[in-house]
């Protein structure tokens, strides 16, 4: 076995990447040089665990630069003695340009939408070895002789648990902070560090410093940015027209569509009570005929603000217009009189049942309770 008197190493021929290299020959004396160019690191390895390590400069070995590795293999004193061990080169510097992205999209729900939203993100990031006895410790075992490593197979190693760990962080950003949609492009900075400080914790296990983590894009389907856009246009037309004009357009609209149904106009509307229904009571309401929506204060479209008299559409807790609290009116019990809340099924004094028949505004047919639907004509009664 030839002894080898000068150790170094000056990068691959074709000027490839590189993350680690072993070095060929493995019988070295006491009196051999080591040659570490700027930027790299020279480990001595024996037995499968990293010892002493040379920075950039130009040593002759003896016991004294090498002491963890003359205390495992116990060579005598001065002389040229003959000795085995491995000798790995790192890299030192940083690599800042690797590329992460999510194949499959996340899913979550918009905080402020709340409409189903796949995201997909893509970036960049970066790394170098930080502690060089733990990062050979945990990679001697998968390196084959003469092997060199370089930053991609390194990613390799690690893709897997990176992306998994950038999506869930990324939706746990997205939900604890409340950021919709429409704001997550404002929101990447803020992101990306928070995801940098996780993912460090993880490849620190293995020596590695995560030196930076940057999302360059989060972005979801067409289809998905469309959803939303028809919530802003609805809300642009309410807050425009107001409230019940903003009801009675809807209304028409929704007879408008039913009568150009290729079935028919009469199969059309036989069909479609709840269009027909719903269109005939608010555009009677907008001429005028109010005094129902002013006693029951509550609708099938809407909660009118006991404050300003604004009808709010839809399931509110606040008014709209003034802000104040929407509260629901008090439901007589058919039995004893007792107040009790719009949405008790049974009364809290008599435990008599409040739900009786329902009776179609639109035909005065009695329903069973619970219906939905007249099963005469086919105009909204019940629930929302």
């Amino acid at each position: 076995m030839a002894i080898i008197d000068v150790i170094k190493f000056d990068g691959m021929l074709n000027g490839a990447d590189w993350l680690i290299y072993r070095y060929p020959g493995n019988s070295f004396v006491f009196g051999s040089q080591l040659i570490v160019n700027e930027g790299q690191v020279a480990v001595f390895v024996k037995g499968g665990q990293a010892l002493d390590y040379f920075t950039a400069g130009t040593y002759t070995l003896s016991t004294a630069n090498i002491p963890l590795l003359q205390g495992i293999i116990n060579l005598p004193f001065g002389g040229k003695t003959p000795f085995t061990a491995e000798v790995y080169f790192i890299n030192k510097t940083s690599k800042l340009d690797m590329n992460w992205g999510t194949i499959d999209p996340i899913q979550l729900i918009d905080p402020k939408y709340h409409i189903k939203l796949r995201i997909r993100a893509f970036g960049q990031f970066g790394m170098k070895v930080d502690d060089y006895r733990v990062f050979l410790t945990e990679l001697i075992g998968s390196m084959n002789p003469l092997e060199m490593i370089n930053y991609n197979k390194m990613l390799s190693y690690f893709k897997g648990v990176l992306v998994m760990k950038a999506k869930s962080l990324i939706a746990k950003g997205i939900i604890e902070n409340k950021v919709s949609a429409l704001e997550i492009s404002a929101s990447i900075d803020e992101i990306s560090k928070f995801c940098k400080d996780e993912i460090s914790s993880e490849f620190n296990r293995f020596g590695l410093k995560v030196v930076n983590f940057y999302i360059q894009s989060i972005n979801f389907p067409d289809e998905d940015f469309e959803e939303i856009n028809i919530i802003l246009k609805d809300k642009a037309s309410f807050d425009i027209i107001g409230d019940q004009r903003y009801i009675t357009k809807r209304s028409f609209d929704t007879m408008e569509a039913a009568a150009g149904n290729e079935n028919g106009m009469a199969g059309t509307f036989a069909g479609a009570g709840l269009g027909l229904g719903v269109g005939l009571n608010m555009s009677n309401s907008a001429m005028g005929i109010a005094s129902h929506l002013n006693a029951s204060q509550n609708t099938e479209k809407g909660i009118l603000c006991s404050n300003c008299n604004k009808m709010n559409l839809g399931d509110v807790k606040f008014c709209g217009d003034c802000g104040t609290r929407i509260s629901l009116p008090k439901v007589n019990c058919h039995d004893c009189g007792e107040e009790n809340s719009p949405d008790s099924k049974f009364c809290t004094n008599c435990g008599a049942s409040m739900i009786k028949s329902l009776i179609c505004t639109n035909c005065q047919v009695e329903n069973e309770p619970n219906t939905k639907f007249c099963r005469e004509c086919g105009n909204r009664i019940g629930g929302l």
